[in-house]
């Protein structure tokens, strides 16, 4: 596979994130050109399986939040040694956020590829340059533009409909 392929796969959980009624961003993680996890936003979702404030975050404090990229980084850890990072590549639809970007600096993630820019909370360059500072943990490289349009479009269908779980965000 490919760049784009790796990129239509994320597409394709954000596709399934839309239809879920999450915020429509999808990612997978790439192994010497095998994909080794994908997974979609899944905050909404777990609103609903947490029954109150304190244990959404006694939850979030033990398992990070429910961005695709956290969720499937967990999964990644429950199979293989955190050392595998130095050699996964990410696609995700939309520019990691700044917790992201620094879960995946100190993961030593080899390299991320997006597809549209986070102006509000960018980790990678819209708002923070976390990914190379290099006063801290080794530096990745990001590539942008990967189905920008396709990542945009999908993120104004979820705004053009009602959240009902947004106003629970911290």
């Amino acid at each position: 596979m490919n760049h784009k392929e790796f990129m239509k796969e994320a597409l394709n959980m954000a596709e399934l994130a839309l239809k879920n009624n999450e915020t429509p961003i999808g990612c997978v993680f790439v192994y010497k050109n095998k994909i080794i996890a994908k997974e979609m936003n899944n905050t909404n979702e777990s609103l609903n399986v947490l029954e109150n404030a304190f244990e959404f975050i006694l939850f979030n404090a033990l398992k990070g939040t429910f961005h695709c990229e956290m969720v499937a980084i967990n999964k990644i850890l429950e199979n293989y040694p955190s050392k595998i990072f130095e050699e996964v590549n990410l696609y995700v639809t939309v520019e990691p956020c700044i917790m992201c970007a620094s879960a995946l600096r100190q993961l030593h993630i080899k390299s991320v590829h997006f597809g549209c820019a986070n102006e509000r909370f960018g980790g990678t360059g819209s708002i923070f340059r976390l990914h190379d500072d290099e006063g801290i943990d080794p530096i990745y490289p990001v590539f942008l533009g990967y189905y920008r349009e396709d990542a945009i479009l999908l993120l104004r269908r979820f705004y053009l409909q009602e959240n009902k779980k947004g106003e629970f965000y911290f």
